[in-house]
């Protein structure tokens, strides 16, 4: 049904550099607070573009992302509506959960059982609730449930949903391995690969084939605390190396191994979480080596390969040179998004029968339709194009959010631009100036830390933007200079 009267536009308020930022802005802002209700009709491009006097082209691209984000819907013939169902809305300018705090915990422990209680709590501390996580609004629904039904339907007709194989559908592990040969530069074979519910669940078995009694785990002095407490749970004892502006110290990891037997070391290469670093080729290779000859497994956590921007991102290490002891743990989460609980691990064919154990002993299997889904998505090509299309999105809010930052705080906060991924590591000593903060306001973002002693004392933050649009990200920072200031 067309609208009575043509809708009028005002953008010299919306927040943007750009007039695609401006429009992008107004028109999601417009339907959250109701002004452009579902089912509404919005003009024509031709018409928009006329009353706001820009180049039709770019009015159709601001639709289009919309569309792909759940905002708008195309009727055949008919028009542009506003969707009749709306994604689930992200901060708004009455939420004030915009960043996290951290506690006065003494040490990385102390921090993981906090993590875990709170987990099931309020979310007032040091959880990473969105300190890097994928925009759930970008995920292509109206593809996923045609392709959902159509799943469905085939393996109900066919009766293939019973029991399956602990590993993984057959479909999906030539999927992945497709990708990981083509894509990362992998040799492995279908028994190679085993499908898990996201890399946590990676990380969890690994730590459950992995054997305490042959040494401790190796993690960096900052890493994904959630990986920490999956190896302390199944009895490792765990060693932390130090880091540096280049990841991961080679030479201090070269002491531990002087004085300590270890079993494995988990790191995350492509992107150090949380500093974003990402591990030079030089010492790739040299932990590889080190590897072999010290005979530990490498648990290497590539969580977001596909967002990479300033170049083709360095090889994984499981495509290197002597990565025989190389467990690659990867993730659709980002892709997607983590509700769809979809990742893998790619290991020798030894490993992934163990695995395979475990996860009979828990779970019996993954999700059929999920996998079948995945998989289809895959080989039509649909994915690739996918990740194209938001690689392109997180890059450009990625630039926006240091942006604002530096606009906000000036020379006051200081970082690196990170090459890939969903955050920004800032360093925030100068405003902290050796303060202990109680709290943050909110929690989309994580407030990390560095430990001396038995005092902690925040120096930096993990600034997640993926998730948020270019009016949530100057929200968010504007709340943090509040609280810092």
């Amino acid at each position: 049904m067309s609208n009575p009267w043509e809708t009028k536009f005002w953008l010299e308020s919306s927040p943007g550099k750009t007039f695609h930022s401006k429009l992008l802005n107004k028109l999601t802002t417009d339907i959250q607070d109701g002004r452009l209700t579902p089912g509404s009709m919005l003009p024509g491009s031709r018409s928009l573009a006329e009353q706001l006097s820009v180049n039709r082209k770019t009015v159709q691209q601001v639709y289009e992302e919309l569309e792909v984000q759940g905002w708008l819907e195309t009727r055949p013939r008919s028009g542009t509506y506003v969707s009749e169902t709306l994604p689930e809305l992200g901060p708004t300018r009455s939420d004030e959960n915009l960043v996290n705090s951290t506690h006065k915990a003494k040490s990385p422990s102390e921090l993981v059982e906090v993590l875990y209680q709170d987990a099931v709590c309020s979310y007032d501390s040091a959880v990473t609730v969105n300190d890097g996580t994928p925009d759930s609004r970008l995920i292509p629904y109206e593809l996923l449930a045609r392709t959902y039904r159509r799943v469905c339907i085939n393996l109900s007709r066919h009766s293939k949903l019973g029991y399956g194989d602990p590993r993984g559908t057959i479909e999906l592990r030539e999927s992945v391995r497709k990708m990981l040969s083509g894509d990362r530069f992998m040799s492995c074979s279908v028994e190679q690969i085993c499908i898990v519910r996201g890399s946590q669940m990676g990380i969890y078995l690994a730590s459950r084939v992995l054997d305490p009694s042959k040494g401790a785990i190796i993690m960096e002095d900052l890493c994904y605390l959630p990986a920490r407490a999956a190896f302390e749970s199944n009895g490792f004892k765990v060693i932390t190396c130090k880091l540096d502006e280049h990841g991961l110290d080679i030479e201090n990891l070269r002491d531990i191994l002087a004085k300590h037997t270890i079993a494995a070391i988990y790191v995350t290469p492509h992107h150090q979480y949380p500093t974003t670093v990402c591990l030079p080729m030089d010492r790739r290779l040299a932990l590889l080596e080190l590897s072999k000859s010290f005979k530990f497994a490498v648990l290497e956590d590539d969580y977001d390969h596909e967002f990479h921007y300033e170049s083709n991102p360095i090889p994984p290490l499981a495509s290197l040179p002597h990565s025989e002891n190389v467990l690659h743990i990867g993730s659709m989460s980002k892709v997607f998004a983590p509700g769809l609980r979809l990742g893998y691990i790619a290991a020798d064919s030894q490993f992934i029968e163990r695995a395979a154990q475990e996860i009979v002993l828990i779970d019996r299997q993954g999700n059929t339709v999920s996998e079948i889904v995945l998989s289809e998505l895959m080989e039509s090509g649909e994915v690739r194009r996918h990740i194209r299309k938001i690689r392109k999105q997180y890059q450009t809010r990625r630039d926006f959010a240091a942006q604002e930052f530096k606009r906000i705080f000036g020379d006051k906060i200081s970082f690196t631009l990170p090459t890939g991924g969903m955050a920004i590591w800032v360093d925030i000593s100068k405003l902290v100036n050796g303060r202990t903060l109680e709290k943050l306001p909110g929690n989309d973002s994580t407030l990390s830390t560095l430990y001396t002693g038995d005092q902690i004392t925040p120096t930096h933050l993990r600034f997640g933007f993926g998730a948020l649009s270019e009016t949530e990200i100057t929200q968010s920072i504007k709340q943090l200079s509040k609280a810092l200031y």
